[in-house]
């Protein structure tokens, strides 16, 4: 498996992570290795809430982070759009097997429901909790990138 897009934003990553809203976020979530559907199914997926009720499952043992850094850059130069968020730390990581991690836009953090939650990207990340610090790094360079 890859990284993927999913295909009902994309095109539109740009503007969710501009966050225009005004109680909204980008989310970090971790899904188990365990039951992990195949990028090709996963990409289909509109909302959390189905794509948690489909065979793949939410580590909710590290739980969800909120995504606090998020840098969007034209560059002009080599006529891209990149999108970079920081490095996501889980200290004393602790729960099942992760095998990927989804960075969500939430329309509403104080009240929205995991259907509202939109899924923009998905990555590898593979690791067992053991009680350590675990860093996610989606890529150094940006996790999303638009040519």
């Amino acid at each position: 498996m890859a990284d993927v897009v999913f295909n009902g934003v994309k095109g539109r990553v740009k503007y969710y992570c501009e966050l225009p809203a005004a109680n909204d976020a980008l989310i970090l979530v971790p899904l188990e290795a365990s039951g992990l559907e195949a990028d090709a199914t996963l990409v289909d997926y509109d909302d959390l809430a189905t794509l948690i009720a489909g065979s793949s499952n939410e580590q909710t043992t590290l739980g969800r982070k909120t995504i606090t850094a998020v840098t969007v850059t034209v560059d002009d130069t080599n006529d891209r759009l990149d999108i970079d968020i920081a490095d996501q730390t889980y200290t004393a990581s602790a729960g099942n097997r992760v095998g990927a991690v989804l960075v969500c836009y939430d329309p509403d953090t104080t009240g929205g429901t995991d259907s509202s939650i939109i899924p923009l990207t998905k990555h590898d990340a593979v690791f067992t909790p053991d009680g350590t610090d675990v860093t996610i790094r989606i890529p150094a360079d940006s996790f999303y990138r638009a040519t």
